[in-house]
């Protein structure tokens, strides 16, 4: 039951808990116990909503941020991770294979301010030996949900 409750709100963190109980076969306490359970040994860590900042009237920018950096002897990157994901304007931090180390998502209300951050919080830090700044123009899916209206092939068929 732990594996399909967790792909289903996953997908959809609104389902309301009788459903939840329908469709995984079993009683609403047992889904409400579970979930409880997943929360209290931090498996369920949040609920999140995805909005399309795109369809609003609020500026932002998101970037995609590659860090490389100096592992601390016996933290490895724990330490840096920690200290950048404290930074409010940090969504994300992932240690990453390939040439980088570390990837961080951020989103700040510009260009200038996202690249300031890099700039003036990020590329000081001791353990920081480079950075490669990606800034997102168009999100097209984000976790798991399509974004944009899928293209329709306007063209006329023409047959022989």
């Amino acid at each position: 039951m732990r594996e399909e409750l967790l792909r289903i709100i996953e997908k959809n963190s609104r389902i309301d808990l009788k459903e939840l109980a329908v469709i995984l076969g079993v009683e609403e306490i047992d889904v409400v116990n579970e979930m409880a359970e997943m929360e209290s040994e931090g498996i369920i860590c949040g609920y999140h909503t995805l909005i399309d900042w795109e369809k609003t009237s609020i500026e932002k920018v998101s970037a995609l941020i590659e860090v490389r950096v100096t592992p601390q002897r016996g933290q490895g990157f724990d330490r840096i991770a920690e200290r950048i994901y404290k930074y409010p304007e940090v969504n994300a931090v992932y240690l990453i294979s390939g040439g980088f180390d570390l990837l961080i998502t951020l989103e700040g209300k510009s260009l200038k301010e996202v690249s300031a951050f890099v700039s003036d919080k990020l590329a000081p830090l001791e353990s920081v030996l480079s950075t490669a700044t990606h800034f997102i123009l168009k999100k097209y899916k984000d976790h798991g949900t399509v974004l944009t209206k899928q293209y329709e092939d306007q063209r006329e068929k023409v047959s022989p």
